[in-house]
């Protein structure tokens, strides 16, 4: 059988921060520094890098709950 390919997530995020940088600038940034997660949801439905970087982080956080 074939070994199942172990994903590389440091090299899937080109630019870190990114996101995070936009958010602060539409003001969705908590006071404890995490983005809101209506905000990620809302700016997952667009189009272009701010759509692809959002939609990005919803995986990532499904990732992270599973541990």
């Amino acid at each position: 059988m074939a070994q199942k390919k172990k994903l590389n997530i440091k090299k899937a995020i080109k630019k870190p921060g990114a996101l995070t940088a936009s958010a602060k600038r539409a003001g969705a940034v908590k006071k404890d520094g995490t983005i809101k997660k209506s905000w990620i949801s809302k700016m997952a439905k667009k189009k272009g890098k701010i759509g692809q970087r959002a939609r990005f982080a919803k995986t990532l956080a499904k990732l992270r709950k599973k541990k």
